[in-house]
């Protein structure tokens, strides 16, 4: 019987960003591959979707139809691999595997990230910490992306059959680089941006973990010695229209594009001088991957996944998350001093090739390989002992 994997995620469009290529991969190792996320995205490389009403507050009702919706897709399916990520994702996938697992089932978990995390507020570390250290008793591999969530695991007693630590979720280099003088300018002309204009860049959701209000203040206070600096936001989000009030009230609102969701980050990100991100909490952030993988300096604010990335005044800056001046006057440094830019570029392009997709894919394929290589196929004898 042809072997099958399901992967599940709190929404589908997670996969897009982030996993085809290893769902890709399983294809091409003659797996069945199935996906159970809430979207109706059409996925590449997938047999099979199933469109599930999973919810990120761990409090909606839609939460349990979504777990005994999951619970009947396994028992029915009987996988040979269930992979989840997201935090409900994680939570739900790994309740309904249960019997599944007893059963032959192999559960793999990565933690893009935990909610508790140094200087999270209590309330996650009450909330978050018992129950990812109970799921990892019903888990066979915990995959964590960052150094501070991976000694967490093993420091705080998390019984995973393996806990692993793998570079995030990989750089695409051959999508993201560096551009010549000639390609950049040639590539702001055709977005309709100059080449002595300033530019920077956000990629993310308008929600109040990515923190764009800092970046808005900050702007403020540059608007005029930095008058040609331009900061544009791609994504989209419910605190997308605060931002834009927040602009106006501030006089900024002709030195901000709101560019919406966008599929050509490839073009828009290399063209640009900076990126910068603000948010309060990050795993390992693919955006500031992909900006360091075109060459481009960055200034974020600390949090676990911007420290594990970015080096202190070699590859970019860190500051505080609600420190407004500093990282204002990091921005007024890179614009005024363009040698300082080229040279954190260069620097970041450097430290980034550790993250990149193809080391990322082979790390997975170590981890996944001993899972895969089960000589029987799950048994599934259903009993009332299944849950």
């Amino acid at each position: 019987m042809k072997r099958k994997i399901l992967f599940c995620a709190t929404v589908d469009y997670h996969f897009k960003a982030f996993h085809l290529p290893v769902m890709e991969w399983f294809r091409k190792q003659g797996w069945e591959v199935h996906v159970a996320a809430h979207g109706e995205l059409e996925l590449p490389y997938v047999d099979r979707k199933f469109n599930l009403p999973i919810q990120r507050s761990p409090i909606r009702a839609d939460n349990v139809k979504a777990y005994r919706m999951l619970k009947a897709i396994i028992r029915e399916e009987q996988y040979n691999i269930v992979h989840c990520h997201t935090p409900m994702g994680g939570v739900l996938a790994r309740l309904a595997a249960r019997g599944a697992r007893r059963l032959g089932t192999k559960v793999i978990y990565t933690a893009h990230g935990f909610h508790f995390y140094k200087g999270a507020p209590l309330a996650n570390w009450l909330m978050y910490y018992p129950v990812e250290k109970l799921l990892a008793g019903v888990t066979d591999s915990l995959i964590t992306i960052n150094g501070e969530d991976y000694r967490r695991a093993i420091a705080g007693g998390f019984r995973a059959g393996a806990v692993h630590h793998v570079h995030g979720v990989g750089v695409r280099t051959e999508l993201f680089a560096p551009l010549s003088a000639e390609e950049k300018r040639k590539a702001r002309s055709a977005f309709n941006y100059t080449a002595q204009q300033f530019l920077m860049i956000y990629a993310a959701e308008f929600n109040a973990n990515k923190n764009h209000e800092l970046l808005i203040r900050a702007l403020a206070k540059l608007k005029d010695k930095m008058p040609e600096a331009k900061l544009l936001l791609a994504g989209r989000g419910s605190l997308q229209e605060q931002c834009r009030e927040l602009a106006i009230q501030l006089g900024v609102e002709s030195q901000i594009d709101f560019l919406g969701y966008r599929d050509d980050l490839k073009e828009l990100i290399p063209m640009c001088d900076v990126s910068v991100s603000a948010s309060l909490r990050e795993g390992l952030p693919l955006n500031i991957m992909e900006a360091m993988a075109s060459g481009l300096p960055v200034v974020a604010t600390r949090n676990r996944g911007h420290e594990e990335l970015i080096a202190e005044g070699a590859t970019g800056f860190l500051v505080e998350p609600g420190d407004v001046d500093s990282f204002a006057s990091r921005l007024l440094l890179l614009h005024r001093f363009r040698e300082t830019r080229a040279r954190m570029g260069a620097s970041a392009l450097e430290r980034v090739k550790g993250y990149s997709l193809e080391r990322v894919q082979e790390e997975l394929r170590e981890l996944y390989k001993p899972l895969m290589e089960v000589k029987d196929e799950p048994s599934y004898q259903y009993s009332r002992s299944y849950i």
